[in-house]
């Protein structure tokens, strides 16, 4: 009856938390991988440009090495025979009959070297130009789209390419006209600072990123933490609901206590007032309890407390009646849309069922432990609830008064009419009663 009272939106928004914690973690966690991704993305492409252009500086390097010493002479062999494109005087020279020298230039030279590179590390060097003198030389068609960037202005060109299932990166720079170069290209019409071409350099075989292994260690630790924070949450509503009944309940009868009946009673005066519906209240007090507790002690005491509030709350017949423990041996009772006549009833009954359970009570007149009660009904005179409880409170006094063990209400001439002569009870309830 109690979790039926704790309003609606209150539950919701608490039940509902937890979801909210788990989605925003969920989100974390998606950022957390995307973020991830998004750096070994960066670090690769970071890696692979840092790489092709120190392979790029290399080459340039050693091709400025060449053209400053004007070409260097190496002997001809089966693999290297005479450039047909280099139109210099002295491109051979016959120093005996095993042995014939011949004049290697820049791009003879980087030609050379990209053979050697692609044969050791797989890494592809081409140099290239949009107007090559050889024909072998010709720009393949990313070359040529970078070649025509460069003209723009741009600095260097990289993207990843997947052919097959292996995973490459391009990168490509352009060739400045410096003095010595202008020695095989000036006829062209380059001159000092001319872009006359590029260097591509490819790598092979560029490390994948780990998109799997990030994508189930993000799964593991959100489920891990999905798990915390559900098993968290439900210890915080265990722990919630705990404090909240601690909040509300009487701890040694385990019904309502008298902060909650005050706020549960104002709920119910209000929608009695909106609704126009009649509302009751019934007060009971155990006769003659203080002489109990010194026969039989606090701890028979409490047994009888728990005993009159469970004969209390098993006496009420609606799911809206309400039973509180209103203090000492005080207990409250709301009966919404309940009218007095009715109430009454309800009083006589609980007051005959907890006579009924035969507690031994040598004090009380009667020998056994009973209940005096007070009724009271609401109507358009009270001005609030805590006049309800007032008049509810001198009719409890007043049966206390005329001896106990009896219920009274604020209306002293229906009740002692009902306690006088039960013949007449059904005529007195007919009267019209708020």
């Amino acid at each position: 009856m109690l979790s039926n009272n704790i309003p609606l939106e209150t539950e919701m928004r608490f039940l509902l938390r937890p979801w909210l914690v788990l989605a925003i973690w969920v989100s974390l966690i998606l950022a957390s991988l995307s973020w991830n991704l998004y750096q070994a993305y960066s670090a690769r492409a970071d890696l692979a440009l840092r790489s092709a252009r120190s392979f790029f500086e290399q080459v340039v390097l050693t091709r400025r090495w060449n053209a400053r010493h004007g070409g260097v002479y190496v002997p001809v062999t089966e693999h290297t025979q005479p450039n047909p494109y280099l139109k210099t005087d002295n491109r051979d020279i016959r120093v005996s009959d095993a042995l014939t020298l011949t004049a290697v230039n820049p791009a003879f030279m980087t030609r050379q070297l990209a053979e050697i590179a692609d044969e050791k590390s797989g890494v592809h060097f081409h140099i290239t130009s949009l107007n090559p003198i050889r024909p072998e030389n010709r720009p393949e068609s990313w070359e040529r789209v970078a070649l025509a960037q460069f003209e723009q202005g741009k600095r260097e060109s990289g993207q990843f390419v997947r052919i097959s299932d292996s995973l490459l990166y391009r990168y490509m720079a352009p060739l400045i006209t410096e003095k010595p170069c202008l020695q095989c290209h000036e006829e062209q019409g380059y001159k000092l600072g001319d872009i006359r071409g590029g260097i591509s350099v490819t790598l092979p075989n560029v490390a994948r990123v780990p998109t799997v292994s990030l994508i189930l260690s993000h799964v593991v630790i959100g489920l891990i933490g999905g798990w915390l924070i559900l098993f968290s949450t439900h210890r915080l509503e265990q722990t919630h609901r705990r404090l909240k009944q601690q909040a509300v309940l009487d701890t040694l009868t385990s019904i309502p206590n008298r902060r909650y009946f005050i706020e549960h009673l104002v709920d119910e005066f209000r929608r009695s007032r909106r609704e126009r519906l009649p509302l009751s209240l019934i007060l009971c007090d155990i006769d003659n309890f203080k002489s109990y507790n010194d026969t039989f002690g606090h701890q028979a005491g409490d047994r009888c407390l728990q005993t009159v509030a469970h004969a209390l709350s098993d006496g009420l017949k609606r799911g809206g009646d309400f039973c509180a423990r209103y203090g000492g041996e005080e207990f409250v009772l709301v009966l919404p849309n309940t009218r007095l006549a009715d109430a009454v009833k309800m009083a006589e009954g609980m007051r005959e069922a907890i006579a009924g359970l035969s507690m031994h009570h040598p004090a009380a007149t009667q020998g056994v432990v009973t209940v005096s009660m007070g009724v009271a009904a609401d109507d358009p005179s009270n001005p609030d609830h805590e006049m309800l409880i007032k008049r509810a409170d001198e009719a409890l006094y007043r049966a206390k008064e005329l001896g106990r063990n009896r219920v009274e209400t604020h209306n002293a001439t229906f009740a002692r009419s009902v306690n006088a002569d039960p013949k007449t009870e059904a005529a007195v309830l007919t009267e019209p009663l708020l």
